[in-house]
């Protein structure tokens, strides 16, 4: 199986989140995919096939397959630019249909996604404490603007909002009962952000339920946290940055554009780049 090693989210020639790609004839078996995602060992990958005018596409973490992941839909923009011209193009996920866009010019590669629709609820005292004891943070390091929050584009997530940029630089976990606790909930990764200004934001993601201790660049948590900023009637004036993965030394770039629109669809864009194959 013919797998492209793409970094989306890319920080010029360096950083973003490592993604495969595998382009098929037909969609091979969940299992063989699920061996297939194990074996690449990046966070996700993604398979993807024709079927008349859309392609149908499915994403495996090394331990799970995920409903939706923004990094992997990234990089397979960059892929059906790079394989079948610039254009939209339709997707079909399990659960819900979207879009991606792939651009090439010259070497640079960029993508944007149209995210499922966004919702957002208040998490519950006792999922923010867990989440607190997680991290070894307490409450007087959450920033009051952006209340903790179970957030979603496409899959879900528990959001918490630092107050100090140092305390997410410090970020750290037991990566075992971080599997037990998101999984337990239901959360892809928790979203763990920082306000440097209303409209520049950084972000670390746990993913220890597909076993990945931390993502550098996650589109789908930026989709849903975009959502919740719409929710909060945040002043993002209809777009916001985030810097993620600098602390991992893999500085990504993600860019969200937010309609009005209470639960519509967030444009998440980004720079992609060619990566090696793993060991090669």
């Amino acid at each position: 199986m013919n797998v492209a090693n793409v970094a989306a989210f890319s920080d010029g020639d360096a950083g973003g989140n490592p993604a495969g790609v595998v382009l098929c004839d037909t969609l091979p078996s969940a299992e063989e995919m699920q061996a297939v995602a194990a074996e690449v060992g990046y966070s996700e990958t993604a398979f993807s096939a024709r079927e008349g005018e859309v392609w149908r596409t499915r994403y495996f973490a090394p331990e799970m397959e995920v409903p939706f992941c923004g990094h992997a839909t990234i990089a397979l923009g960059a892929v059906l630019a790079l394989n079948h011209g610039d254009g939209v193009y339709p997707l079909q996920l399990n659960e819900t249909a979207i879009s991606v866009e792939g651009r090439r010019d010259g070497d640079r590669l960029t993508a944007a996604l149209q995210s499922p629709t966004t919702r957002s609820a208040p998490a519950t005292a006792d999922q923010v404490q867990a989440a607190l004891a997680l991290f070894g943070y307490t409450a007087a390091d959450l920033d009051p603007r952006i209340p903790p929050a179970q957030v979603n584009g496409g899959a879900a997530h528990l959001l918490l909002a630092l107050a100090d940029r140092a305390a997410l630089s410090a970020m750290k976990y037991d990566l075992a009962a971080g599997q037990v606790l998101m999984r337990e909930h239901g959360w892809v990764t928790i979203s763990l952000v920082h306000a440097e200004t209303e409209r520049l934001f950084h972000a670390r993601n746990p993913f220890a339920a597909g076993g990945v201790y931390e993502d550098p660049a996650t589109g789908a948590a930026a989709a849903a946290f975009s959502g919740y900023l719409r929710d909060l009637d945040w002043p993002h004036g209809g777009s916001i940055e985030i810097i993620q993965g600098e602390d991992m030394g893999a500085k990504s770039r993600l860019f969200a554009q937010i309609t009005p629109e209470k639960g519509a669809s967030i444009r998440v864009s980004g720079a992609a780049r060619l990566m090696k194959p793993l060991g090669a």
